[in-house]
Order: structure tokens, then sequence, then C-alpha cells
């Protein structure tokens, strides 16, 4: 009879010992849970990552294919606008810019400007010309300073100094012949072309 009470004590700490034992193992199992929803907004940004990787594809993609020449149809407006921008004439002797030169600099440069910034491989000559009084080295140094301001000045309008280049050539191309004031003021000039390389 002694033992049934210690039986049923042991049965009862064992229940309780138990009850005790899952409580602590349900606690335990609770706490798992929460993490899986930390992994999956971590498994979130993954995702973001790729669109931006697919973004950065894109524009890449798109920047390639980018014509750093221009086509046909916009060499012909250059053409035009060269043409239409008028020699620049220079003092007898001298290499600063006219206002009449500025004025004719002036001429379509803004738009020739904004066409050549996304064609960074198209250049454009500068001539620099004299008349026939004076040595062929002194007129090729004077052109030279002919074509160099006319320069600085399209490049202070925004064309990347980059795309102009300068040449002289003194007083072996006049434009005309005569021997006399008015046909020496037409060969003291600055014409722009587009360079002949660029046309290949």
């Amino acid at each position: 009879m002694n033992h049934t009470p210690k039986r049923m004590l042991i049965a009862v700490a064992a229940v309780t010992l138990l009850a005790v034992g899952c409580a602590k193992k349900k606690v335990a199992v609770a706490p798992p849970p929460p993490p899986p929803p930390a992994a999956t907004p971590a498994a979130t940004p993954k995702p973001a990552a790729l669109p931006a990787r697919a973004a950065a594809m894109t524009p890449s993609t798109s920047t390639a294919p980018a014509p750093r020449y221009p086509n046909a149809v916009t060499r012909a407006r250059i053409d035009e606008l060269l043409a239409k921008i008028e020699d620049a004439y220079f003092d007898y002797d001298k290499a600063s810019l006219r206002p009449d030169a500025l004025k004719a600099l002036q001429a379509d440069s803004t738009e020739l400007r904004d066409i050549l910034k996304d064609f960074p491989d198209y250049k454009l000559t500068i001539e620099g010309h004299c008349d026939e009084r004076g040595s062929s080295e002194y007129n090729m140094a004077l052109g030279d300073k002919r074509a160099e301001a006319a320069k600085d000045y399209l490049v202070q309008v925004g064309i990347p100094s980059a795309q102009l280049n300068v040449v002289s050539y003194g007083k072996d191309r006049p434009v005309c012949d005569e021997h006399d004031e008015a046909c020496w003021q037409r060969n003291r000039r600055i014409h722009i072309v587009a360079m002949a390389q660029a046309r290949q």
C-alpha cells in the first residue's frame, strides 16, 4: 500500500515533466517559422537586381549601335550648312576676325554644332588663305593664324575642338587671279570644308 502512493506520485511527476517538456518543445518549434519570412524578403532583392542588370544591358546595347558618323542625309545637311556659311574675310596682314567675318561664321553655326556633337568622328577643316603679296613662308604662317582665329570662335560657339582641324594654304589657292585690292580681299579668307578622309 505504501507503494501505490509513491507510484502515483512518480506517475504524476512523469506526466508533469512530459507536459513541461512538450511545452518547451512547442516553444522551441514556434521560433523557426519567423526565419522563413526573413528569408523571403532576402530573396526579394535578388529579382530586383536582375532588372538592374537587364537595365544595364539595355543602355550598352543601345549605345553600341549609336553612329559616330552621320548618314547620307545628315551629311547632305552639313554640306548645305557649310555652303551657307560664307567665307570669313580679313584685312591686309591681319588675322583678327572683323565684324563681317563674325557674322559669316555665326550663320548656321549653331545648327552645325548641334549636328556635330552627335557624330564625334565627323571632322571639319578650316582653311586659311592669303593674298599674293608677301613671301610664301610669311603667308603660310598668316593663313594658319587666320584659321586658328576662326577655330577659336567656333569652339566658343560650342563645336568640339577635336572636330575642327586647321590648315594653311597661304597664297597657293587663290579664288581670284587679278592684281588689285578687290581680288586680294577675296583671297584673304578662311573657308570651312568637311575633311576628305571623313567621307570615306
